[in-house]
Parts: structure tokens; sequence; C-alpha cells
């Protein structure tokens, strides 16, 4: 049985956040915090393999998320604002390197859309598309657990969007705290607040 009985392949779609550079590439890691990605380049080519393996079975709309340049230009006032505290800066260098996808490739059918926030919800037009496709369930992949996964989670869940977490195919830094923040929300938050919470195979195997 599906994780939810009403799911097909046409109200469906598969949601990819943020592989690219700026929070996957061994360059783009900053040693002096301490926020490296070696478990995030553990588990993409494992999401890699789910998506062609998605794609064959299911057939649903794939819909991959990147970032505008982490920069003042291109963020709203609040994060600014918030990143004024040192402890929570988080300023890319504004190279193109960090926005380009790390190793996925979407397809030319695929949905690819832009955000300046954590949320993927807010840019309008993700909502629009959905809506437009007739989507209500999404299975959400990607990275951070704890920053724009949970963030788009959130957003999408009071937009009425139902949730399959992939846990296996989500993940954080190796920062030994969030690491343990991020299997709480698998654990607990996300199966009991926010959607269905099961491994890759397990998706694939009830469909």
């Amino acid at each position: 049985m599906k994780p939810y009985s009403k799911m097909n392949s046409k109200n469906t779609a598969l949601v990819i956040i943020d592989i690219v550079n700026g929070c996957c590439h061994e360059n783009c890691e900053d040693l002096e915090r301490g926020i490296t990605f070696s478990k995030i380049r553990k588990m993409v080519p494992q999401l890699n393999s789910f998506v062609e393996k998605f794609r064959e079975k299911v057939g649903g709309k794939i819909i991959f998320t990147n970032i505008t340049p982490w920069t003042k230009e291109h963020l709203p006032e609040n994060i600014k604002e918030l990143y004024e505290d040192p402890v929570a800066t988080y300023y890319s260098d504004g190279s193109k390197f960090e926005e380009d996808f790390y190793i996925v490739k979407p397809r030319k059918e695929d949905i690819i859309i832009t955000k300046n926030n954590y949320d993927t919800f807010s840019n309008p037009e993700f909502d629009k598309i959905l809506r437009e496709n007739g989507i209500q369930y999404l299975i959400m992949t990607g990275v951070f657990t704890d920053g724009c996964v949970l963030a788009t989670i959130c957003g999408g869940f009071s937009h009425g969007y139902n949730f399959v977490v992939l846990k296996d195919l989500i993940e954080t830094t190796d920062v030994k705290i969030r690491q343990e923040l991020c299997k709480h929300l698998l654990d607990f938050t996300f199966p009991i607040m926010y959607g269905k919470t099961i491994t890759s195979s397990e998706l694939l195997n009830t469909w």
C-alpha cells in the first residue's frame, strides 16, 4: 500500500532540495566553523540512483530546487538582519560555482525552482506550478534536513500539501548537534506532525 491511498503518478511530485555545490562540494566547506559535507556527498549518489528508478517506476513530476547567490544583494531583509549576528552569518562568496548543481543533472522535462530563502514556497511560482499540475503529494529529498527541507515541509503543510519524507535521502552537515537534530526530526517530528517518513526502497516497493 502506498504511503497515502490516493497517491498516483499524476498527483505526486518528487522534490529534490538544494543539491548544489554550496551545500555539497568539499570546496564549499567552512573548516574554521566545522561545517563539512561528507555525509551529504555519501548520500547524493544514492539519491541519483533513486531519481532514475522513480522516473522508470513512478513517472511523476520531478522538481529540483536551487538557490540565488547567497549574498546580501539577493537575500530578503529578515535573513540579512539575522546574519548581523556572526553566529548565524552564512553568506556565500557569490561565485556561480556555489549555485551550480552538484552531480545531479535535471532533464529538460524537469522543473527547476530557484529561491532566496529556506522555504521553497517563498517563491510563489512553486505553489503555482504544483496547483497547475494537480500535485497534492510531495516526496521530499535533499539538504539540509534541519534547514531548507524542514522549512519547505512546514511551508507546504501550511499550504495544504501532503508529504512523504525519504529518510535515507535527506541529509545535513556533519556537525554533531545537527546530525542529532536530524535524527529527532526523522524519528519524531516529521512522522508525527508533517508526513509519512519511510525509506526510498519502501516507497518504490509500494508503487
